[in-house]
């Protein structure tokens, strides 16, 4: 399918629709942690990605690291699905990829690139049979994130039997060979893609990804959310903004 065909396919006609019944929030009460660290549960556990546990929530150490967003996507008021986000720089490398792919990022951010890594992904199982577009309309925070803060690459941790779909919306390609992830029972891979040269084709194939500079600050720059470390926005930086 062309990348025309593709914009106007049945499929993306209805994703377009979805988009108007969509709420991204920002989680930060604990109540509304909770519920997020429940959400993982269920999805992890249908996904075969995790074993039975008494407390029946996901949660880990950096799920409160000073440069990490996790967000909360509701459709029509009700959660859906959820992911966390890491920026990752010279100066804040916290994230559970970059203490497992260690050996392949610090070199990168000694030489001062800035990553936007995507994390703890997860759609409620039965909202997901409803709402076939949640991946893309939940993954697209990180496309947000990366033109936000100009980010030199785009980051995802990816079970082996799902890179086709990164390959074909992101243009990711993997970096690393199957490894151990930490309390998951499936080996992933780390996949990467160069934002800054592919985010035209992207945008042109997906113009879902597009974003306009209010809607960045809205998400990323509300009161109360930890702002990165000795990181000056994209808009600040650079003229590249998406058209709104």
């Amino acid at each position: 399918m062309n990348a025309v065909a593709e914009q106007h396919s049945p499929f993306f006609v209805r994703g377009a629709g979805l988009f108007d019944r969509i709420d991204y929030r920002i989680i930060e009460t604990a109540e509304d942690k909770d519920r997020i660290y429940a959400l993982r549960y269920r999805g992890y556990l249908h996904g075969g990605m995790i074993s039975p546990s008494e407390s029946q929530r996901v949660t880990d150490r950096y799920d409160d690291a000073p440069n990490a967003w996790t967000f909360g996507v509701y459709v029509d008021g009700e959660l859906c699905s959820s992911l966390r986000l890491h920026v990752l720089t010279p100066e804040c490398r916290m994230s559970y990829t970059t203490e497992v792919f260690g050996d392949v990022l610090h070199p990168r951010l000694d030489r001062g690139e800035v990553f936007i890594d995507p994390a703890r992904f997860v759609a409620d199982p039965d909202k997901a049979k409803r709402f076939p577009e949640l991946p893309y309309l939940t993954l697209r925070l990180a496309y947000l994130a990366c033109e936000r803060f100009n980010a030199h690459t785009g980051l995802a941790i990816v079970r082996t039997g799902h890179q086709a779909f990164y390959r074909r919306v992101f243009l990711h390609e993997p970096i690393t060979p199957p490894r151990s992830y930490p309390n998951l029972l499936k080996e992933v891979v780390l996949m990467a893609s160069d934002f800054r040269s592919l985010r035209e084709k992207v945008l042109a194939r997906f113009p879902i990804m597009r974003s306009s500079a209010f809607e960045r600050r809205m998400l990323f720059e509300r009161p109360g959310v930890r702002q990165v470390p000795k990181l000056v926005p994209m808009t600040e930086r650079s003229p590249m903004i998406a058209r709104g």
